[in-house]
């Protein structure tokens, strides 16, 4: 064990949960449709998706610019307005209302950690077209904060008042799960009191499509979009690009209580290492993603025996679902239930870590395990337990896992009070 930091004595939890996804614009309708396996994938409707090789995605459900108020919404990134929606979700879930100082709590005690892979890549490439059609006196003033990728976490950190810090983790898909990582991090090395954590990521735009798709890294089932994302089925030909937030707030248990608040799940243990094997290539064993798992389940103190479900990165690509598979069978046992919801809601990249983390969280909270859809002829040698409905079942702990381009990995421990 490589890891000391632990977390008995008084235990990191989550006490808010925020999101915004291709399945719903707040964390109820995201779980709702998760239970009823319900995709969030559809045909791209706009005119440049009839020159592109893939024309399918997972747009969110709710356009963030509907609920921010127009003026704000209009000087935002879709990615910083999608995070906007989700944190303030997340910190009315957990009782908060206001600033931080608004709050009874010290702002220099309060901390945001929202990851982001690309960041406000649309906002670059639409002002570079105004350049190019109308002249460098056109490009806004605003680009730079719309662009920069930090700029999610800083407009958060700006609504609820946090100075304790303002991070951002960029790690390709790995960049939500690393955000809540390092929230756990700074409650547990007395940095932070209050933390807002999770990922955010917009780039459904013809270019970052085909840049995937010249990769051959997306499904390319435009015919069937709802049917695309497959993953674990001999079918699968690549994953669906998605969009949206999800936010969590991270404390501790004591202060929960103390204001009266009781936790959704105790976030145990994390778990982070690199491959150094391939910028986009998974290490074939998954050696560096099993580590960061049991690094994760060993930092949290639980059991390997009570880890009885895994939200799974699983993106529906040839290469990746069937190793992380193999050594989840190899560590936690065949038994073991194993969800990928990415079936359902696309591949939302730096954000799909914090979206998957709150469907672990309440599938801690609820005892239900979400489906995984499309899984209509299983990958032979597929050793672990892969519901296809909604299955209740006792979640004394759970893993998140999610791995990024470049080698990240990053897994997540959830379990029960």
């Amino acid at each position: 064990m490589t890891e000391t930091l632990t977390n008995t004595s008084d235990p990191v939890v989550v006490t808010g949960l925020g999101a915004t996804t291709p399945l719903g614009g707040d964390v109820a309708s995201y779980w709702s449709a998760l239970l009823d396996g319900t995709s969030g994938v559809v045909a791209l409707q706009q005119d440049w998706a009839a020159d592109i090789a893939v024309r399918i995605a997972a747009p969110m459900a709710v356009d963030p610019a509907e609920i921010l108020p127009r003026v704000k919404a209009r000087r935002l990134d879709r990615a910083e307005q999608a995070a906007l929606v989700a944190a303030a979700e997340a910190w009315k879930d957990a009782g908060f209302t206001g600033t931080s100082e608004e709050n009874g709590l010290d702002p220099a005690r309060v901390a945001v950690v929202i990851g982001t892979g690309i960041g406000g890549v649309t906002s670059l490439i639409f002002q570079h077209d105004v350049m190019l059609a109308k002249g460098a006196g056109k490009v806004s003033p605003l680009m730079i904060p719309m662009n920069m990728p930090n700029g999610p976490a800083a407009y958060v950190g700006l609504q609820v008042g946090a100075r304790s810090g303002v991070h951002t983790p960029v790690s390709a898909c790995a960049s939500g799960a690393e955000a809540i990582s390092y929230g756990l991090d700074l409650i547990q090395l007395g940095r932070a009191d209050v933390v807002v954590v999770g990922g955010t990521e917009a780039c459904v735009h013809p270019l970052t499509i085909s840049g995937f798709a010249q990769m051959r890294a997306m499904s390319t089932r435009n015919d069937e979009p709802e049917r695309a994302s497959r993953p674990y089925d001999k079918g699968r030909d690549g994953f669906v690009l998605g969009e949206g937030a999800g936010i969590l707030v991270l404390e501790r248990l004591s202060s929960a209580r103390a204001r009266g608040r009781e936790p959704y799940a105790v976030l145990g243990g994390a778990g982070i290492t690199a491959d150094s094997y391939d910028i986009v290539q998974p290490d074939p064993a998954g050696n560096g993603q099993a580590r960061a798992a049991r690094i994760a389940i060993e930092r949290s103190g639980v059991a390997l025996a009570d880890v009885v479900h895994v939200n799974a990165h699983a993106t529906s690509t040839p290469a990746g679902d069937m190793a992380e598979a193999t050594w989840l069978a190899d560590m936690l046992g065949e038994q073991t239930v194993v969800s990928a919801t990415k079936s359902m809601t696309g591949h939302l990249l730096g954000a799909s870590g914090a979206i998957e983390a709150i469907a672990t969280v309440l599938s801690v909270a609820n005892d239900v395990v979400p489906p995984t859809i499309n899984l209509d002829d299983p990958e032979d040698g597929l050793a672990v337990d892969v519901p296809t409905k909604a299955r209740e079942m006792t979640v004394t702990a759970a893993l998140n896992d999610s791995f990024g381009f470049g080698g990240h990995n990053a897994a997540l421990l959830f379990h029960k009070l």
